[in-house]
């Protein structure tokens, strides 16, 4: 099961690279690593969408996501930092564990019945 989830994370982490990637890419390199980064990000959904609930998968995708995506803009491309904007993030983020550690517990007890 924590292998499934490793793929939702690594899914998330090529999702940075591909949504970066549409912005930024200048050359045909960049394009062909946005390619690829798609390409891996939605082969890890789909090899943990086989064992995970889809919903829950792709709420904590699109959470983790749009947290890192964010964290790289303002880290390296100078999008511009406010407090408001983190908190929002955090918000969000918390919310994204919540449900990953409810999808947890509730198969555990699934699985002792």
């Amino acid at each position: 099961m924590r292998r499934d989830w490793f793929f939702v994370l690594i899914a998330s982490l090529f999702e940075v690279c591909w949504v970066t990637g549409l912005k930024h890419a200048d050359s045909l390199w960049a394009w062909i690593g946005t390619l690829a980064a798609i390409f891996i990000t939605f082969d890890m959904l789909i090899r943990s969408s086989k064992k995970l609930p889809v919903g829950t998968v792709y709420a904590v995708f699109t959470g983790l996501g749009t947290f890192e995506t964010v964290i790289v803009e303002m880290l390296v491309f100078g999008e511009t930092f406010s407090w408001a904007k983190l908190a929002l993030i955090l918000l969000m983020l918390t919310g994204v564990i919540g449900l990953k550690m409810i999808t947890e517990q509730s198969e555990k007890e699934g699985a002792g019945a």
